[in-house]
């Protein structure tokens, strides 16, 4: 396996599934019509595709086709979700919650709202990763107009009571958004069971294309209204202007009908292959630490601290496998990951965390060859670090006075 570098990075992006590149290809070529051009058989065509896709994704999340948007990713879902309801509805209030873990898409929409005079609720959550529901219902007030919390974080796989959630939003009759992206076709969901207003997806977390995303936006019981974030031709029920990427969205229909087909079957296979390669690195090593809860878990994720081990060094020495330290949106800093810290997680161990999401196309050969490198380097790393061995002896590392500090 030297040649080659083992992907375990799902959760930043997925491969695409050959069936859905085989899906999308005509539509580059042949089929290269315009969905918007009513008066001829290529945008007949086109507009024929992105209605098959509309009803793939709609059927995956129990929704009604009419509810999909088709947006250029998850990023601009959340934007037109987030600042959509709070244009739409800010005679009626300028209050949103949201959580501390949320995605850099949620926060910095909301960041951006609170510079046109929003108030947002920034809600802690626990040391397992979930949000306290008595506190979401003590936030709530009557200038509350959204609630927008992600149904399984993109770091540490953890995924929210959504539909508790939904509920507690609907009885204050308060608009309820969630971040489907990490858990739509891993996860069952059903928006009307989990009583979800608008929800953001994206093609290239479910084997699809980058760059094609849609939001659903319920139609009835609330009837939910947007302020489009983008002007022009009035396409996608006046939310989203824009020639529609026929190609994309073709692949994220096909995306959708194949995570409902096989979805049940490969969760199980995931959960069995994230547990064994957890089991070997706990068999091996001591110090370690997962983060978040296990009870309420993507089947795909594993988020684990080592102990006396430095991140970045650990990442260099395992190389030939593809993982990351925090999420891909963020990994350009050096900041230890804002998720392990609203847990709770110290500056240290938080940067000795590594994500590992597996995905379609692993398999069990390359669990047990991530396993054994990372025990490899961590120990090799430990070796090297005068930390862990006065913590093997016994002393308290917090106690100790280092030279530095004596003066």
């Amino acid at each position: 396996m030297n040649n080659h570098v083992v992907y375990f990075d799902n959760h930043a992006t997925t491969p695409m599934d050959p069936r859905v590149l085989d899906a999308m290809l005509p539509y580059f070529s042949g089929k290269f019509g315009n969905a918007a051009s009513r008066n001829h058989a290529y945008g007949w065509d086109a507009e024929k595709a992105v209605e098959d896709s509309r009803k793939k994704i709609a059927s995956l999340i129990g929704a009604n086709p009419k509810e999909i948007i088709f947006t250029s990713g998850a990023t601009e879902s959340n934007n037109l979700a987030i600042k959509g309801v709070a244009e739409m509805y800010a005679e009626r209030g300028n209050h949103i919650i949201t959580a501390a873990t949320e995605h850099k898409a949620v926060l910095d929409t909301c960041k951006k709202l609170e510079k046109h005079g929003f108030r947002i609720t920034y809600m802690p959550v626990l040391a397992n990763g979930l949000v306290d529901l008595d506190l979401l219902r003590s936030s709530i007030t009557d200038k509350t107009i959204l609630i927008t919390i992600m149904y399984a974080n993109n770091e540490i796989g953890v995924i929210q009571p959504i539909a508790e959630i939904g509920k507690i939003a609907k009885e204050r009759g308060v608009l309820f958004h969630t971040d489907g992206v990490q858990a739509v076709g891993k996860i069952p969901v059903n928006v009307m069971a989990d009583n979800i207003d608008i929800m953001s997806i994206t093609g290239h977390k479910i084997y699809g294309p980058k760059g094609a995303g849609a939001l659903f936006v319920r139609r009835k019981g609330p009837r939910v209204q947007l302020t489009a974030q983008m002007d022009g031709g009035g396409h996608e029920r006046g939310m989203r202007s824009g020639t529609l990427n026929v190609p994309g969205i073709v692949g994220l229909g096909e995306a959708c009908a194949i995570c409902q087909k096989e979805m049940a079957e490969e969760s199980k296979r995931m959960a069995h292959m994230r547990d064994k390669l957890r089991a070997k690195l706990e068999s091996e090593l001591d110090e370690t630490f997962i983060n978040g809860t296990m009870e309420s878990r993507l089947p795909n994720n594993l988020n684990m601290s080592f102990a006396y081990v430095e991140g970045e060094s650990l990442l260099m020495g395992i190389n030939d496998i593809a993982v990351s330290s925090g999420s891909a949106c963020t990994s350009a800093t050096l900041e230890p990951s804002y998720v392990l810290k609203a847990l709770g997680v110290g500056d240290d161990l938080a940067h000795t965390s590594i994500r590992f999401g597996l995905g379609r196309f692993n398999t069990e050969e390359e669990v047990d060859y991530v396993a054994d490198r990372v025990i490899q380097v961590v120990k090799k790393l430990r070796d090297l670090s005068p930390l862990y061995e006065m913590a093997k002896e016994g002393i308290d590392l917090s106690t100790v006075q280092w030279a530095a500090e004596a003066h």
